[in-house]
């Protein structure tokens, strides 16, 4: 079973980025701030970051033995710039969850709609320019006709969950007090 550890993983992060955009959004929402709760929120993001990211990996090499502090340049540049990616990627999350709401949308809608598009779009993206930067053995003519309709699949995917989002309940009705 050593084989699937990598799917157990990326599973954990299919929950974990699941649930972000849904917490995201109420938190940004529980900050009680219409005009600046998303900045509010996205600060909150950015401490848990640098506890998840800063520290806990710093804990596992200062711990580690014989560790090496040899970092060649391009691995920190290109680090430095796929943590920048994934920061204003989770900032646009925010804007995006707000502009829908300020459109209108149902606060709960506009999360399942704002994730969706996202996480039907990102495999998309990820794959064509991992297919551009390491093309496949024998050019574009070698990748399979179930990679390109998993591609497909996958914007359809994201169109419909999109398109065809439930209908939010009506709001509760608020019983009126009783005359005495």
């Amino acid at each position: 079973m050593k084989s699937m550890n990598w799917l157990y993983l990326a599973l954990v992060t299919v929950a974990c980025w699941g649930l972000y955009g849904i917490f995201l959004h109420a938190g940004q929402v529980g900050m009680k701030d219409p005009v600046l709760g998303r900045y509010k929120a996205f600060l909150f993001v950015g401490i848990a970051y640098f506890l998840t990211a800063v520290l806990a990996p710093l804990i596992i090499l200062l711990t580690s033995k014989g560790m090496d502090w040899n970092m060649p340049p391009k691995g920190m540049w290109v680090s430095l710039f796929a943590g920048i990616l994934g920061a204003i990627g989770a900032f646009f999350v925010l804007l995006a969850m707000g502009s829908g709401a300020k459109a209108g949308m149902n606060p709960g809608i506009v999360a399942v709609s704002v994730m969706s598009i996202i996480f039907a779009g990102a495999p998309i993206v990820n794959a064509i320019v991992g297919i551009a930067m390491h093309p496949p053995k024998g050019g574009l003519s070698a990748i399979p006709w179930q990679f390109i309709c998993g591609i497909l699949l996958a914007a359809l995917g994201g169109f419909m969950v999109t398109k065809f989002k439930p209908a939010p309940a009506p709001p509760a009705a608020v019983a009126a007090p009783a005359e005495k």
